[in-house]
């Protein structure tokens, strides 16, 4: 598509890299403002923002080097060009909650509500970095005839599709997760426990991930159980699983009281 957004000179801004950055401070709008509503410092939200965003670009980048790593192996020194696309959600997101939790036992902020809060960033943020996927190239289709099909010519396409018609599944992801976020908000103007949109949005998620999966084309992903499930959807089923557990438990809590 259009992995370079522009280009001044020999200066380059990287179309991934411009909405990731774009996301970002979608989500951290979008947190300062809900924040307010339940009492949590704005300037403790800025904070736990931009750690949960190095270290979910840490954990983003490792996964997607392990599932490559015969590729970086030749090339050690393009494990650090983030810029050019190249990371995986779910190792973001594994990173990303041990530091919020930590944060917040520093801090002395109630765990769950902030969750709550950095669930709508997590989604507006992840649906626009979705827009830098499809730039780049990553994250790609499988090949497809059908009329809203799209062609991509980027390095990060797996030579087999690459400049055929595919699934533009970076597209029905970022759609999806716009549907997701308003759908927590429905969640948030009704009565619920603290954690329960948190919850919803892990669930959410790993159900529209692993049907997104099905259309997927390219091959880094990895696959468990001969190729029956790939990695994210193996993981999704894992999240999905714990999440239902603790929401029934919230549940259980919340009518005990």
């Amino acid at each position: 598509m259009f992995p370079i957004l522009f280009q001044i000179g020999n200066f380059k801004v990287f179309s991934y890299g411009f909405f990731i950055a774009l996301g970002y401070l979608a989500a951290m709008f979008t947190c300062v403002r809900l924040a307010k509503k339940v009492n949590i410092s704005p300037a403790y939200i800025i904070d736990v923002v931009f750690i949960s965003l190095l270290m979910g670009l840490v954990g983003a980048r490792v996964l997607f080097v392990i599932t490559t790593w015969q590729y970086f192996k030749a090339s050690p020194k393009e494990i650090f060009y983030i810029w050019q696309g190249g990371l995986v959600f779910y190792g973001g997101l594994l990173f990303a909650i041990p530091s919020i939790c930590t944060f917040a036992y520093i801090k002395k902020i109630p765990l769950l509500p902030l969750l709550d809060v950095l669930s709508f960033g997590v989604v507006i943020g992840h649906a626009i970095g979705r827009i830098g996927c499809l730039a780049a190239g990553c994250c790609h289709g499988k090949a497809c005839s059908l009329p809203w099909a799209i062609r991509l010519d980027t390095d990060l396409v797996d030579p087999s599709v690459r400049d055929i018609p595919v699934h533009p599944t970076q597209i029905y992801e970022s759609l999806g997760l716009l549907m997701l976020f308003f759908l927590l908000l429905q969640i948030r103007k009704r009565k619920h426990a603290a954690g329960s949109i948190a919850l919803a949005y892990l669930i959410g998620y790993s159900l529209l991930r692993s049907l997104i999966e099905i259309y997927r084309g390219d091959s880094i992903r990895g696959f468990l159980f001969f190729s029956w499930l790939s990695t994210s959807q193996f993981i999704s089923a894992i999240i999905v699983l714990v999440s239902l557990v603790l929401t029934w438990r919230l549940s259980r809590l919340r009518h005990n009281h």
